[in-house]
């Protein structure tokens, strides 16, 4: 197995970041099996959606923040990040993508973007090689 990580620059409390092509520079050309894209951090996520229109983004968090508001009397949590953790709960924190000879096995309009619910921060994703039976068998 074979482990990077990539830093990630956020400037807004709210923001999607496009990170396809930072982590498909960490694909060896010959390989071939999954890549498990996690994210260590418990006020953000990570989802594949689409990234010809930036226009889905925008609505994705629009939504968002009329579904889960960032200040709700019912909110505990003493950090005043609720709705942060919400959301990331929500899109979860770890992907798994097929590979196929160097390059993600995403559909024509998908990419993936890392979801910040608690900004602007200095963050990080991990991207995991994991072999598919073909790749190991010859090693």
């Amino acid at each position: 197995m074979k482990s990077q990580t990539i830093e990630v620059s956020t400037c807004r409390r709210n923001q999607m970041v496009d990170i396809t092509r930072d982590l498909a520079s960490a694909l060896p050309s010959a390989f071939s099996g999954c890549a498990l894209i996690y994210c260590p951090h418990t006020t953000a996520g990570l989802t594949i959606n689409e990234n010809a229109d930036p226009d889905v983004v925008g609505d994705l968090l629009a939504q968002l923040d009329r579904t889960i508001p960032w200040n709700a009397p019912h909110y505990r949590h003493s950090e005043g990040n609720s709705a942060a953790h919400l959301k990331a709960s929500l899109f979860g924190c770890s992907l798994s993508i097929p590979v196929i000879d160097g390059r993600f096995a995403l559909g024509t309009w998908q990419g993936v973007y890392f979801c910040e619910f608690d900004g602007p921060r200095q963050r990080r994703v991990s991207i995991h090689l994991l072999a598919g039976l073909e790749e190991e068998s010859r090693r």
